[in-house]
């Protein structure tokens, strides 16, 4: 039984030990928060750890100002992290920030710091494979010895998944019959279907195939993406995957680029915006409004519409 559990069973509260320091507030408080209602806890105690807990973490909330904030900020530029990098840093800390305001941890009548802005980091970065690059990388995958890295890269380009999807994905979670991959859980911890084409059910079947002949077992609670050494899923592809792209000239190209290859390649035949964005498993629109610059050739098409209508009307 886990102390939380224990704690609830015997209807005691959790620790009241006073946090006058961020460390802390984050270890007595925070963190076992965060591991009881979070999905990668771990992430955010190894950000913590290398980051926060021996620069700003020893401070007390009195020595916690906006001056030594920003001066923790600035350390990470000159340190030469990338902007993206460090953005992921203060978003742990104005989380702790706002956290120990809503909790009331900080003590009355000291000043909290003012939450840190964002650093920018250009434009949203995009990759679109060339019918041609897909070709030298798929031709790549086969020459790099991996028992199912070009089945899984195949894969990831006929359905748009992300690599984490398709790397923990069972095959109880695919229905053949109606050609419909089911996962239980996304990245925004939702569940959403993935509709499956007839080349994306046969990239299944030859790894079904795959595994078998190399003795993994095949049954709905499996992996579908099973190392033969482990005998479990995968940790990750990319050492392999680093090897092909290398091989194939892509260098510059990462797994995800392939989801928006997936994309580019809908869109650019025809797709709406709307049906890529369910086709994706977007929450919003405005995560698919970063392809509309795929669409103005087609839109430009579509004026030529009210053109005909006009003409035949003056005529």
């Amino acid at each position: 039984m886990s102390d939380l559990h224990r704690a609830l069973v015997e209807n005691t509260l959790p620790s009241m030990e006073p946090a006058e320091t961020l460390n802390a507030f984050f270890d007595i408080h925070y963190y076992p928060h965060c591991a009881a209602i979070s999905r990668r806890p771990r992430h955010t105690l190894l950000t913590y750890d290398k980051h926060l807990r021996h620069t700003l973490g020893p401070l007390t909330w009195q020595d916690l100002t906006t001056l030594v904030v920003n001066a923790w900020l600035r350390r990470q530029v000159q340190l030469g992290l990338e902007n993206s990098t460090i953005n992921k840093h203060i978003f742990l800390l104005n989380r702790l920030l706002r956290t120990s305001r809503e909790w009331e941890v900080i003590p009355e009548g000291v000043r909290s710091p003012r939450l840190l802005r964002k650093l920018p980091t250009g434009d949203y970065r995009q990759r679109f494979l060339t019918h041609d690059e897909i070709q030298r990388l798929l031709s790549a995958c086969e020459q790099i010895n991996h028992p199912f890295l070009p089945l899984f890269i195949r894969f990831l380009l006929l359905t748009g998944a992300r690599k984490g999807e398709a790397r923990t994905a069972k095959w109880r979670d695919i229905d053949v019959t109606s050609a419909v991959w089911t996962v239980p859980r996304t990245k925004n911890g939702r569940s959403r279907r993935i509709m499956l084409s007839d080349a994306a059910l046969d990239v299944l079947a030859k790894t079904k195939n795959r595994a078998r002949e190399l003795g993994l077992v095949v049954a709905p609670e499996e992996y579908m993406f099973v190392n033969p050494r482990t005998k479990t899923r995968y940790d990750s592809f990319h050492i392999a995957y680093y090897k092909a792209r290398d091989l194939a000239g892509l260098s510059d190209v990462r797994i995800h680029d392939l989801r928006h290859t997936y994309a580019s390649l809908l869109i650019n035949n025809g797709v709406s915006l709307y049906e890529v964005q369910e086709l994706l498993g977007h929450s919003s629109p405005s995560m698919t409004q970063r392809y509309a610059h795929l669409l103005p050739n087609r839109l430009h098409s579509r004026t030529e519409i009210v053109s005909r209508i006009l003409d035949g009307a003056c005529g």
